[in-house]
């Protein structure tokens, strides 16, 4: 009898020490943490897309001078658009025109096709100011004086203010892309330096208004055409010629590579 009280003493030491470490293993398993994965997002370019992207404004969207026929900027950048991540086909409209001011802007946004051209845009590329200037310069081309600039200035404020008014109110989402002006006088003549600060300042208008809209994204190119030693103009010394144009479509290639509102892989 004293025997199996013995053996089972043992055995039950035994069993002690067998729970011993499943004790322990149980604690540290209920004192685990949970592991948080991060949420993931799936990239806009994942799927391809098809796009519409929408030119509107004047000759340098419409890309005259452009001696190699390839749609001047605009052109270009739509054919490289297909080449970016997510994008399966763009579908490009130009409806730029040679000589546009920005009130005939506005009244071209009155027609309904066009309406309707800006409401399915993805993205909507325009220019438009160079022609208000040079109405000035015609207007008082024996007497110019730098007041008529700035007079006629604060009416193109108003009508920039109201583009911007007029597309969101048709498409409030896609991103506008707009070019600033350059000087085509610097080619001419050195002796029009007033012409530079005349520019700068037309230039900061549309930038503010860029900055306002918080949706688009502005695209300098003063610096491109500030003389012709690189040989980018026409033969009218106004527009750009194709180099000219190779030139702002690679300028617009790094603007909106840099701009927030512009959600694309730019290759």
């Amino acid at each position: 009898m004293r025997r199996i009280a013995v053996l089972l003493f043992v055995f039950s030491l035994f069993l002690a020490g067998c729970q011993a470490p499943f004790s322990q293993k149980d604690t540290t398993l209920s004192e685990r943490e949970t592991v948080a994965f991060e949420p993931f997002v799936v990239p806009e370019y994942f799927v391809p897309k098809r796009v519409n992207v929408l030119g509107l404004g004047d000759s340098l969207t419409q890309g005259v001078g452009d001696e190699r026929k390839e749609g001047g900027y605009f052109g270009r950048l739509t054919s490289d658009m297909e080449q970016w991540k997510g994008i399966l086909e763009v579908d490009a409209v130009n409806l730029a025109k040679r000589g546009r001011r920005s009130d005939q802007f506005i009244k071209q946004l009155e027609n309904e096709d066009v309406q309707e051209a800006v409401i399915q845009a993805d993205y909507i590329v325009f220019t438009i100011g160079g022609n208000d200037i040079m109405k000035v310069v015609k207007g008082n081309f024996m007497q110019m004086k730098l007041s008529d600039f700035y007079k006629e200035l604060g009416k193109f404020e108003n009508r920039i203010e109201e583009l911007f008014d007029l597309l969101r109110l048709y498409n409030p989402t896609a991103p506008i892309i707009v070019a600033g002006l350059y000087n085509p006088f610097s080619v001419v003549t050195s002796e029009v330096q007033e012409f530079e600060q005349i520019i700068a300042d037309w230039n900061l208008s549309i930038e503010e208004q860029v900055e306002k809209d918080g949706m688009s994204c502005f695209v300098p190119v003063e610096d491109l055409f500030n003389s012709n030693e690189n040989l980018v103009y026409h033969t009218d010394f106004f527009h750009p010629n194709s180099k000219g144009y190779d030139l702002m479509e690679e300028r617009f290639v790094d603007e909106i590579k840099s701009c927030a509102a512009v959600e694309l892989e730019v290759e």
